[in-house]
């Protein structure tokens, strides 16, 4: 097969991914479980005949051969964008390549929180965190966000990507989206300069250090409304994680902040559906109540838990009360949610409806 094959072959069988490797069959994830799509095994000038035909440019082939690891951004005529990521393994080249839709989603045709989404959408500065795991639907929830302000509100959205993936035409909003290494060289760097450019709200692709956390803290102190993603698994792991990123002496600051700052957390898991085929995202929902605000503040970050579970008036949502949710309405296996529950025990009681207080 040839690289356009290979794509058309991944979006007829609709899987968000393909991975391909020396003396392996071409292999797919479909609704979240990676199956063969192929009989024959690649051989080594196959994969590498793949890599150079993605590797289609000068700066790319230097910058493998230099990390030997590159991810980008791939547009195949005809078939679609898919995000690449090309790596050495046991001294071959091995492929990772995730389709990109084109279409952006709603909310509701993503099933996630219309309502509370809407909301967030509306803030004119702060904080908001779309977390989970990768391949967990985080960047098509911001997609659909972003696609949300960009349909209702008349705003200046500047996003900074590794690499970009969903691409915005402008409706009532402007759109400035800037990829890593082509457009600017760093988040910190972007970040440092953005306020001159004039935006409402800024998407930073990911945050995984002290220096693009600080950044992005201060571009939102200064009055803009920022989006990120996290790779961590819920609300609360989410905060400690942020607060971490700085040494232990800059903790009470940092908690201050966020207290004033963050407007929300969505954490979000994909589940393989039973009632038809596909997959659905469980998601836990954080608002930062005054009450939440104060827990941050006062680095009693351990007992938000409990006021997710009983938040509902907010928005608010835990992960077990989601996957309850989806089993008693027939969406999910019982087994399947008790794999990707935090705690198993916990969802056993919420599934008998006992609740568990915390102190």
């Amino acid at each position: 097969m040839n690289v356009k094959e290979l794509f058309k072959t991944m979006i007829e069988k609709e899987a968000s991914d393909i991975f391909l490797r020396t003396n392996s069959v071409p292999r797919a994830r479909i609704n979240g479980i990676v199956k063969a799509i192929d009989d024959n095994s690649m051989t080594l000038e196959e994969i590498k005949k793949i890599s150079d035909q993605l590797l289609s440019t000068d700066e790319y082939k230097d910058k493998f051969k230099q990390n030997l690891d590159i991810d980008f951004a791939h547009y195949e005529p005809d078939v679609g964008r898919f995000r690449i990521n090309i790596f050495m393994q046991r001294g071959t080249p091995a492929i990772v390549a995730r389709h990109i839709k084109s279409e952006v989603k709603t909310f509701k045709e993503l099933n996630l929180p219309d309502k509370l989404l809407e909301l967030f959408c509306e803030e004119s500065n702060g904080l908001v965190l779309l977390t989970g795991p990768a391949g967990s639907g985080k960047t098509t929830t911001i997609a659909s966000m972003i696609d949300h302000i960009n349909q209702n509100q008349e705003k200046h959205i500047v996003t900074m990507e590794d690499p970009v993936e969903f691409i915005f035409k402008d409706k009532k909003s402007i759109i400035n989206q800037r990829e890593l290494d082509h457009d600017v060289m760093s988040y910190p760097q972007a970040l440092k300069h953005v306020t001159q450019q004039s935006p409402d709200i800024i998407y930073i692709g990911n945050i995984r250090d002290m220096e693009t956390m600080r950044a992005a803290i201060t571009a939102t102190e200064l009055g803009t409304f920022v989006l990120t993603t996290f790779h961590t698994i819920n609300a609360v792991q989410t905060i400690t994680r942020i607060v971490n990123f700085f040494p232990p002496y800059l903790h009470d600051e940092v908690r201050l902040q966020l207290s004033n700052l963050l407007k929300g957390v969505v954490s979000l898991r994909l589940l393989p559906r039973i009632d038809h085929p596909g997959r659905i995202p469980a998601y836990e929902t954080m608002v930062v109540t005054p009450t939440i605000a104060r827990l941050i503040r006062e680095n009693k970050i351990n007992e938000i838990q409990s006021f997710i579970d009983e938040g509902d008036l907010f928005g608010m949502q835990s992960f077990k009360q989601s996957l309850v949710n989806m089993v008693k309405n027939g969406i999910v296996d019982i087994q399947d949610a008790r794999r990707y529950a935090d705690s198993k025990d916990d969802f056993e009681l919420e599934l008998k409806g006992v609740k568990r207080y915390s102190k």
